[in-house]
Formats: structure tokens, C-alpha cells, sequence
């Protein structure tokens, strides 16, 4: 590896949890993106009848999957140029995201790029492979002189920010990448979660000029169906790359397991359970906004995601503190960049109950109320 790995972040985050569990009425956890509702009812269903799986999966997946994946790519991102053999299941979306630079075969004489506002581990995964990672919100901030760049990481809905790429930004990146070599990766795991802006995919035809070619798009079941136990996230795009990873990860046995498979394949053909998980979101998020406004944050970018960007102007661990107080535990932005570029911010996710949002909406408003003058 080129490099240390840097320290696990939420590790840093002890001292504020436990001033926040001190709280009377309770902790109300927002620092990670994990879900709390209800694993659906059909997967779970699914899942136990294809318990019976005594022999070995097929890391391309099952025919179903593989036809279920590319059915809702062009059902719902309009992807064109796209055959069930260009669709991979992977064992969690995380996994591929810090394995891609190694699977790609990166090292030393080579570039990852990323956003600056970022996921740890498109960076951890330029790490491991031994590459160089570079962290850049625009093809034109790169260095001439930067060296290969084989990869390039895009975010949208973003994580941290819930930041959405607009069609153009996402073209200038492709034409880039397309004109130096370089593989296109674009998470879109938060893509179902639009609020004040729509996402767009990178294999939508507005964006990849109709081809896939040197592109992959990554998604994931965790968040939309509440799957995160389950590990189910997949891979789709260009059919030589995705067909290049399918090589290397048999070797390696990163198999999904079979009754996976069966519970992704039967998700991905029903739309209505992520419509009703939508909804949830689009409620907690309604709640906690105004609240968090109230009580004088700023929330920058914010259009889309699971989680909310926001800055009262001063260091992002004197926020995480000030929110601990109030039993509420959030993410500092530090965790994601730069401190010039995230120092900031503290991310917070929307998932907790109902219960639990409308509690830490109270204890906001409730802060607001008391600092607001009086007449």
C-alpha cells in the first residue's frame, strides 16, 4: 500500500457518543447511515425460500439477477447500450468502492481522482491498490502534470452533501475521462432519494451520449429497500470492464450469497416497497429541516440524499459537541476532506425513527426557542 490507511473515523466520535447518551430523554444517533426500518416484508420472504442453497453461487449471479438489474436501469435511469451481462452483483456497494483501483489492476504509476467532499473510502481503496489519490470537483482542476489518471470516482446524490450533479457536469467528466483513458465511476446509491433535485445516471443517454463505454454506475439496495444486513449492491456499464471484474472476482470468490441474489432479484422487480421507504425519508427529512434552521444552522447543498450538510460557521467538532449536548450524536465533516473544504459542516443523516427525528426536531426547536429575544 502507498501510504497508511488513516485512523477508522467514528472511532473519534466516543467522547461526544457518551456525552450524548447522557442525555435525559435518550440518545438520537444521526452520525451514521444506517437504516432502521423494516427489512421488506418480500424480501424477507424470498430470502427463506431460497434458504436451500447447499452448493455454490455464480459470482455473474443468476440470469434473473443479471436480467432484473439491467430491466430496472432502463425501467428507471433510461440506460441505453445495456445487456444483462454488463450488470455484476457485488457483496455490499462499500466493498467494490475500496476494491475497484485493485480490481482494475492500479498501482503506483497511477491516479485516482475523487470529490473533494467524499466517501473515506474511494480514497482508502486508491490506498490499498498503492495508487496515488487525488481529490477534485472539476476535470479542469486537475493538473496537467497530474500523471495517469486511470480512475475517477463521481458522487451523486452525494455523500456528504447530498449534492446532485447536474447532466453537464456529468458530461464534462465523461468527455474527460473518455479523452485521457481514465474509467468512470459513478456511486449513485442515494439516486432514488431526490428531493429538491433529480438525479440523473451517468448511463442515462443525455449524459453517456448513448454508450456505455468507459463507464460504470454503482448501486445499491442498502439504503432504498433497507437491505444494508443483507449486503446487495451491483455494478453496471461498460460489458468489457464489468466483464474484466467478473475474471478477477472469481478468482477471489467474492460470490453473493445465493438467497441474496433471490431477495435482490424480487426487489428490483417491484417498485412500490421503495416508494413507501421513500416516503419515510421525505417525512423525517420535513421534520428536522426547519428544525435544524431554526436553531440557526445553514444547510448547504442538501437537494437530495440521506443526509443533511449543515454549518453554524464555526469548527465542526464544536457543532458535533453542541448537538451532543442536546443528545443528538452527527458526523463532522472532517470525516470527509479536507478541513479547508468540509471543516466546517456536520453531516446528518435521517436515519432514525420517527420517534427519534421527532425528538431531536423538539430538542432543536426547543434550543431555538430559548436563545430567540423577547420583547
Amino acid at each position: 500500500m502507498n501510504g497508511a490507511l488513516p485512523d477508522f473515523p467514528w472511532d473519534t466520535l466516543a467522547e461526544a457518543a457518551q456525552r450524548a447518551r447522557a442525555h435525559p430523554d435518550g440518545l438520537v444517533d444521526l452520525s451514521v447511515g444506517t437504516p432502521v426500518d423494516p427489512t421488506p416484508q418480500l424480501a424477507q420472504r424470498v430470502l427463506a425460500a431460497a434458504a436451500d442453497a447447499p452448493g455454490y453461487p455464480q459470482t455473474a449471479g443468476t440470469p434473473e439477477l443479471r436480467r432484473a438489474m439491467a430491466a430496472w436501469l432502463t425501467r428507471r435511469w433510461g440506460a441505453v447500450d445495456l445487456t444483462p451481462d454488463a450488470c455484476l452483483p457485488v457483496i455490499g456497494t462499500k466493498e467494490l468502492v475500496g476494491w475497484l483501483p485493485t480490481l482494475l489492476g492500479l498501482g503506483a504509476d497511477d491516479v485516482v481522482v475523487f470529490p473533494r467532499a467524499a466517501y473515506p473510502t474511494y480514497r482508502v481503496g486508491a490506498l490499498v491498490a498503492g495508487a496515488r489519490a487525488v481529490a477534485a470537483d472539476d476535470p479542469d482542476d486537475l493538473d496537467p502534470g497530474l500523471g495517469r489518471v486511470r480512475l475517477v470516482w463521481v458522487n451523486s446524490p452525494s455523500n456528504p452533501t447530498g449534492e446532485v450533479l447536474g447532466a453537464d457536469r456529468l458530461r464534462a467528466w465523461v468527455r474527460w475521462c473518455r479523452e485521457h483513458g481514465a474509467v468512470l465511476a459513478s456511486d449513485e446509491c442515494y439516486g432514488e432519494l431526490g428531493w429538491e433535485a433529480e438525479p440523473v445516471s451517468v448511463l442515462d443517454p443525455a449524459v453517456s451520449g448513448g454508450s456505455s463505454d468507459g463507464l460504470l454506475a454503482l448501486h445499491s439496495l442498502s439504503k432504498r429497500s433497507n437491505l444494508a444486513g443483507y449486503r446487495a449492491g451491483f455494478v453496471a456499464g461498460d460489458a468489457a470492464l464489468v466483464a474484466g471484474l467478473l475474471a478477477v472476482r472469481k478468482h477471489l470468490g467474492m460470490i453473493m450469497p445465493a438467497p441474496v441474489q433471490a431477495a435482490m432479484t424480487a426487489l428490483l422487480d417491484d417498485d412500490e416497497e421503495i416508494t413507501a421507504q421513500r416516503e419515510r425519508y421525505r417525512r423525517r427529512r420535513a421534520l428536522l429541516r426547519p428544525a435544524l434552521e431554526a436553531a440557526g444552522y445553514r444547510l448547504d447543498h442538501s437537494t437530495a440524499g440521506l443526509y443533511l450538510w449543515a454549518t453554524r460557521g464555526e469548527d465542526a467538532r464544536t457543532t458535533v459537541d453542541r448537538l451532543a449536548d442536546l443528545g443528538i450524536l452527527v458526523a463532522p465533516g472532517d470525516f470527509y476532506g479536507e478541513p479547508e473544504v468540509t471543516g466546517q459542516h456536520v453531516r446528518i443523516a435521517l436515519t432514525a425513527t420517527d420517534e427519534r427525528i421527532a425528538a431531536a426536531a423538539h430538542r432543536l426547536t426547543a434550543t431555538a426557542d430559548a436563545t430567540a429575544p423577547t420583547g
